[in-house]
Parts: C-alpha cells; structure tokens; sequence
C-alpha cells in the first residue's frame, strides 16, 4: 500500500488531502506535533516519515509579516526535506500560489522562500501552484472584518474549489516528480470584492465591503498576476456552484 505524509494535515486543504486519499486507499499519514512531528525544530519528523513514500506539504501560517512567513516556511521545508531524505522519500510535493514570485510581500514572501528550498534542493520534487480557494472569501470576511465592515483587497482572482487542489495534489504524488513547477487554477476569473459580496448575499449575512488595495501589491494584485496563464489543470467548479453548497449545508 502507497504510504503517503501530508504536512498540515488538518487544515484547509491538508486535510481535504487526507480524507480523499484514503478514500482512494492509502495509506495517509499526518505530520503534526501531536502525533510526535515538529516541523519547526525537526525533531520527530524523520521516524514520522518511516514508510512513506510521498510527503505532501500543505503548511500554512495565518500572517501577514513576511518576516514570520519567511522564517516558518524556510524551517518547516529545510526540514521536512532532510527528513525525507534521511527516511528515504522518493517524492517532496509543495503546494504554493499562483503568481506568488509577483507579489514578494508578507505571506507571499515567506512562499518564495518556500519555493527556493524546495526547487534548490537535490531531492525529487514538484511544486503545485494553486489560486484563491473558493474558501478564501470567506476567509476574507474573517480576517479584514471591523465591526460590520470588511476591508477586502482588490485583487483578480481565479478561483479554484479546495477539493480539487486536494485531488491534483494526490495525483501529482502518485506520480513521478516532475522537477518542475505547475499551476491549477478555476474556470473563470472573479473579482475578490465581488466574491465576498455574492457570498454575503447568498448566507444573508449584512455587512459593509469596502475595497483596499491590497498591502505591497496593489498594482499586480488587481492585474491578473495570480491568475494562471497555461495551467497544468483546470477546475471545474464555478464559484456559484460552491456558493449553492454552502446554502444547502446550511
């Protein structure tokens, strides 16, 4: 049985990551300190991967300093590599952001970084891009509101359900490393704004949206920059779709 590690395993995609790989039958492992694996200091991380064929790193950090970003994202990837190597991984797969060597600021940088040791390195790897989840706006609502106000960036955004990043992820793993980086993006491309706006609608919540530019990026923001141009694959999903979702688990 395929023994795969996923680093995050317990957040927003990491743990779609789970779920659907055991649907397909692997064996899945989470890398997590509660299971004796700390990615930021190492310590445990290499009996973790014992076995296992394929880490899959889904780490993440709620920050907008790049300084924090930097410093996570460069201590959980240098580990997780020579971890893998010293337990024989024959795979390291990172998920990353699409655009995100565009906009070098806050989390953005820390991803850089995260994208340099990994392609940097002499282990066998692939880097999937992603866009904005569909669950990113609801995200934004969370994180930029004040009272009854949300500040949301103005930003183009191809927005991509969470399940099917999840999904390439576990095919990208399953496969040879391709030693390169590709991209996965959705079907259609939708203003941030707009998508918390539809969002607020559509789960009756009332609350004043007011666009910002969006910190040390206004300018490739609002371009198209985080919109992949050629992905390697295309959601399905439309944004709708997730939205009609949300209503009926409501």
């Amino acid at each position: 049985m395929t023994r795969v590690a996923v680093a995050g395993g317990t957040g927003e995609v990491g743990a779609r990551v789970m779920a659907r790989g055991a649907a397909r039958g692997l064996d899945m492992v989470n890398l997590s300190r509660s299971e004796g694996a700390d990615l930021m200091t190492g310590v445990g991380v290499a009996a973790r991967l014992a076995g296992v064929d394929t880490v899959i790193d889904c780490v993440s950090i709620e920050t907008m300093s790049g300084q924090q970003a930097e410093a996570f994202f460069t201590a959980t990837s240098r580990h997780l590599l020579e971890a893998g190597e010293e337990a024989g991984v024959r795979h390291h797969v990172t998920l990353s952001i699409v655009g995100v060597d565009e906009v070098p600021s806050g989390y953005y940088r820390g991803k850089v970084a995260q994208e340099r040791i990994v392609t940097g390195s002499d282990r066998p790897w692939t880097v999937l891009r992603a866009t904005q989840f569909h669950e990113f706006a609801a995200q934004m609502v969370r994180r930029t509101s004040i009272g009854p106000v949300a500040f949301v960036p103005r930003m183009l955004s191809a927005p991509v359900a969470a399940d099917e990043v999840a999904d390439t992820l576990l095919d990208l793993a399953l496969g040879e490393p391709r030693h390169e980086v590709v991209e996965i993006g959705g079907p259609e491309r939708l203003q941030m704004v707009d998508m918390v706006r539809r969002l607020l609608r559509t789960t009756r919540r009332r609350k004043l949206v007011v666009p910002v530019p969006m910190p040390g990026a206004a300018k490739q923001a609002r371009s198209g920059v985080l919109c992949p141009e050629a992905p390697f694959r295309t959601g399905v999903q439309p944004y709708a779709a997730w939205l009609q979702e949300q209503v009926s688990e409501r």
